[in-house]
């Protein structure tokens, strides 16, 4: 009985060294995602707008995937955009749209571009919608947005407003 007790207690040393005995392990945790949304209004631009444009709006739901190392950390972010406009006059052109970092009420430096580019959206009718998908987002990015989504905006530019014609600060939904 002595020699089988002390076989368990090698096999239980054992199977402990083999693996490693660390609690923190080496491989990525995996994929994570977040879902922000944001109501676009020209009310909320700094300065807010005026004028032809300043009736339009919408929605954007930004769809954040990051990956996390072992202890984790983000290691890369993938963001995919949908959004929906609606009340601009007719014929007016979206040339840029991106999320910046600043809280309500500032202006802050663009940190994530859908790479939107001039003449890619014009909505004809007033209204219309468009998609953006697999935009790299930086791992120091993703990991504040994450911690901190309202110190973000997402904003589009027009032609008539170049400093951009609808803002809205993002809210996590998931």
């Amino acid at each position: 009985m002595k020699y089988l007790h002390a076989f368990a207690v090698v096999v239980s040393l054992a199977t402990v060294a083999a693996c490693g005995g660390n609690d923190t392990p080496s491989t990525p945790s995996g994929n994570t995602g977040q879902t922000y949304t944001a109501t676009l209004q020209p009310s909320a631009e700094v300065p807010p707008v005026t004028g032809a444009e300043s009736a339009g709006g919408g929605t954007v739901t930004i769809t954040l995937d990051v990956t996390k190392d072992g202890s984790g950390n983000v290691t890369s972010g993938m963001a995919t955009f949908a959004v929906n406009l609606s009340g601009f006059p007719a014929g007016t052109p979206i040339n840029m749209a991106h999320i910046h970092q600043a809280a309500a009420g500032q202006s802050g430096n663009v940190v994530v571009s859908t790479t939107l580019a001039p003449g890619d959206v014009t909505l004809n009718n007033g209204g219309g919608s468009f998609n953006r998908s697999g935009v790299a987002v930086t791992p120091d990015i993703a990991t504040q947005l994450m911690s901190n989504p309202a110190g973000f905006y997402f904003n589009i530019h027009s032609t008539l407003n170049p400093g951009g014609v609808a803002r809205g600060q993002l809210v996590r939904v998931q």
